[in-house]
């Protein structure tokens, strides 16, 4: 059922759970993962749009460090007896929400599984959320896995869900 498995991941704990989720997934489908890595050029707005493209230096370093952070993922999928393909993005001008759903479409994907802070309230309307914009703008089913918080929490899976009408 799930065959292709598109999992975007950025190094943090709450990537990294949804990572072992989709892995877990995979072994039970046979599916393959693709690890999906966005350059976000954030930190380089005032240089990009001064230059039309980032500062060579900067460029080089981020570009090994998503290929180090790809690599680091691929390993822990292979540790933990799943397949994986690395693809790397380098995002200016768009939000992470669009370089999933392009490669939804280009690979294509069954399913989408990412891991979230699990933000609600003032956190979220202030910080934002790429998982909810993710959800709102995929064509296939995503999987939300929201990950143990500093409070203890244990770590969740959760697919995305639609809210009922209310009466």
């Amino acid at each position: 059922m799930y065959a292709r498995i598109l999992v975007p991941v950025d190094g943090s704990a709450a990537s990294e759970a949804g990572l072992v989720e989709a892995v877990r997934l995979s072994r039970l489908t046979g599916g393959t993962l693709r690890l999906l890595h966005v350059l976000e050029d954030v930190p380089y707005v005032g240089e990009a749009a001064a230059y039309g493209r980032w500062p060579s230096d900067r460029q080089q370093a981020a570009l090994d460090a998503g290929h180090a952070l790809l690599e680091r993922c691929a390993s822990l999928v292979v540790e933990l007896g799943g397949r994986a393909e690395t693809t790397l993005v380098e995002a200016i001008g768009h939000p992470l929400q669009h370089y999933v759903a392009e490669q939804v479409d280009a690979w294509p994907a069954d399913l989408v599984v990412l891991g979230t802070h699990g933000r609600h309230g003032l956190e979220r309307f202030i910080v934002g959320s790429d998982a909810e914009q993710i959800v709102r703008r995929s064509a296939v089913p995503v999987l939300l896995v929201r990950h143990a918080d500093a409070a203890g929490e244990r770590t969740e899976a959760a697919g995305a869900r639609v809210a009922a009408p209310s009466a």
